[in-house]
């Protein structure tokens, strides 16, 4: 049957994908033979990890893309550089995201909700329409959305957040079936890693709450993530399609 997690020949576009998970998953579609393209807010990040994976892997091709994915635009401009680059595109990872502290419920800003909104929810709506379109009027491909255990276990510390994945949720579904059967839209629902991100967290806190609770007892790296992603990006998936894969270390 061959390797079946092979992606030689695939390109792949990774929002989020200058740091922690989003940067893991781009070097490891690389490395199985994708071309990739690396869209984040930042573009010197985004241009840096570029640079690596080239190095690291000169057959393959790498696109770095300054993205806002809480931006209309920024989301039709992301589609139409991906597309005038490569022609196809095989496989989009909507992995930028946010989830901004926050004092008390009432202190929570119009602005801070749009915000998060925007860009948990409101941007992968977009690049899911713009993508999975030209996927199902070429040869396919595969979407996969990065969500949170959030968004099945809310929390009153993560309120607009969570409300956003779980919308993500439901988006994958919906554009299962929207744009199946030559697309195929899944969803890791993710526990807590330990990215940048995690620099804010109370970590002892932390490590005693998971310790207690999750059946791995810790966070997880940000190269575990790998596995579930390579599993939806490629054919080792062919009959899975509007599913949510917990990757939480066994959270409760």
């Amino acid at each position: 049957m061959g390797n079946r997690f092979d992606l030689s020949g695939k390109v792949a576009v990774v929002t989020g994908g200058s740091r922690g998970m989003g940067r893991e998953m781009v070097l490891a579609f690389a490395e199985s033979g994708a071309d990739v393209v690396i869209a984040s807010r930042k573009l010197d990040a985004c241009e840096a990890l570029a640079a690596e994976v080239t190095a690291r892997f000169p057959e393959r091709q790498a696109l770095a893309l300054a993205t806002h994915v809480g931006r209309w635009q920024d989301c039709n401009e992301l589609a139409e550089k991906a597309y005038d680059r490569f022609g196809s595109i095989d496989v989009l990872v909507n992995n930028a995201g946010m989830s901004p502290l926050y004092d008390s419920l009432v202190d929570v800003s119009e602005e801070l909700y749009d915000k998060v909104l925007s860009v948990n929810l409101k941007g992968p709506f977009r690049l899911m329409a713009l993508f999975g379109d030209h996927m199902a009027k070429g040869s396919g491909g595969s979407i996969i959305n990065v969500s949170s255990i959030a968004s099945i276990r809310p929390t009153p510390i993560e309120t607009a957040y969570a409300a956003a994945k779980a919308g993500l949720n439901a988006l994958t579904v919906a554009y299962a079936h929207a744009f199946g059967p030559k697309v195929r839209v899944n969803t890791i629902v993710a526990g807590p890693f330990l990215t940048d991100i995690s620099k804010a967290w109370d970590l002892d806190a932390f490590n005693a709450r998971v310790q207690a609770n999750y059946a791995l007892g810790r966070g997880g790296q940000p190269d575990e993530i790998v596995g579930a992603a390579l599993y939806f990006a490629s054919d080792a998936s062919s009959y899975t399609t509007g599913a949510l894969l917990r990757v939480d270390g066994g959270a409760p």
